[in-house]
């Protein structure tokens, strides 16, 4: 028992050491010293100009992975630290993917990824701990197109949640359980959802659906299946691609990236406007926070800019793409810190942006 005790005490100090290196990193890394290092993929394919076409996290068993899909219709496992593909999911759709979304499921310990094709009538749902197929949900509409589509853990069960725009006008959103069975709908009306994600206040206890559209942002309360707020600036609006929670000064900030090239920011739960920082005469698309002070945003006038929440100050732009930047993401390395990843349009490189030393 006492040799039992000695070697968790030892492990847990190990840990507790590793955390704290990993954190003081991080807090000695400025963001405004951020360089191209290199291009990590070759061979991606971003479909149209939607964001989240790959996705990065760190996996249960500890490698920093990459997904991503190429214009084979193929999703690629690629180890960031070994700078080699684990596996390749050939044809794993019929037609282009255009959206990649991860969920860390902690229940039954392994690591997911929603894959979907805008064109295509069906999701997708793989584990890539051992690149199974756990779920396909399909001939979801008659007609139409997904865009977008999220894991939500609702009371330790875990569903997937959609838009579909048909071709009618009307679009809903729809909520299936891991066996692909609709548990229920939410009407949306006819706005053409570009992202959806969701958002839980563990003060509330409360699980909202994020919707991001060509009108402006709604949330809609999972529970009482409604809208809880529209955060629309003006009634023609423009498109919004992507939507961040931050919670700051004990108030929940709703993030908005716009197609105008502003970032608005409001009080999630008064649907108040606080503030507008003006980025760019071009559309915005993802947003990539840093910390409680700085985003990077992507944009269409092909740079990554780098923002400061608390003045809107823009502290830096980032330049390398050679079309409209789409998706941009933050990871730790344990080589070189808190990264950036990004991908463009039209671009079949994803690139790995370090802090220089």
């Amino acid at each position: 028992m006492d040799n039992e005790y000695s070697k968790n005490k030892d492990k847990n100090l190990k840990e507790n050491k590793t955390l704290l290196s990993t954190k003081n990193i991080e807090l000695n890394q400025n963001p405004k010293d951020l360089i191209f290092l290199n291009n990590l993929i070759k061979n991606s394919y971003p479909y149209l100009w939607f964001i989240g076409q790959y996705t990065v996290f760190k996996s249960i068993n500890n490698i920093l992975y990459l997904i991503y899909a190429n214009r084979y219709k193929s999703i690629i496992s690629y180890n960031i630290i070994d700078n080699k593909k684990i596996n390749e999911i050939k044809n794993a759709h019929k037609k282009y993917i255009s959206n990649l979304k991860y969920y860390l499921d902690n229940i039954n310990k392994r690591d997911l990824v929603i894959s979907l094709s805008s064109d295509e009538n069906n999701i997708k749902v793989w584990n890539i701990n051992n690149f199974e197929l756990l779920l396909n949900i399909k001939d979801l509409f008659d007609s139409g197109y997904l865009n977008s589509a999220c894991f939500l853990n609702n009371n330790n069960q875990i569903f997937i949640i959609v838009c579909n725009h048909n071709n009618y006008g009307n679009e809903s959103i729809l909520v299936f359980d891991f066996k692909g069975k609709e548990k229920k709908r939410i009407n949306n009306h006819n706005d053409l959802t570009y992202y959806i994600g969701v958002y839980y206040d563990d003060n509330l206890f409360k699980n909202y659906i994020l919707i991001g559209n060509e009108k402006g942002i709604k949330s809609f309360d999972y529970n009482e299946n409604k809208i809880y707020h529209k955060y629309y600036e003006k009634k023609d609006g423009c498109n919004h691609m992507d939507i961040i929670i931050i919670k700051k000064n004990k108030v929940i900030e709703l993030i908005d990236s716009c197609g105008d090239g502003n970032i608005l920011i409001w009080d999630f739960h008064k649907a108040l406007l606080l503030k507008k920082i003006k980025i760019c005469d071009k559309g915005l698309r993802e947003i990539c926070k840093w910390n409680e002070e700085y985003i990077f945003v992507g944009c269409e006038d092909q740079s990554i800019k780098l923002v400061n929440l608390n003045n809107g100050e823009i502290i830096k732009e980032l330049k390398c793409h050679k079309n409209k930047v789409l998706t941009i993401k933050s990871i730790f390395h344990p080589k070189y810190g808190k990264c950036l990843i990004s991908q463009g349009a039209n671009d079949a490189n994803i690139k790995l942006w370090i802090i220089k030393s």
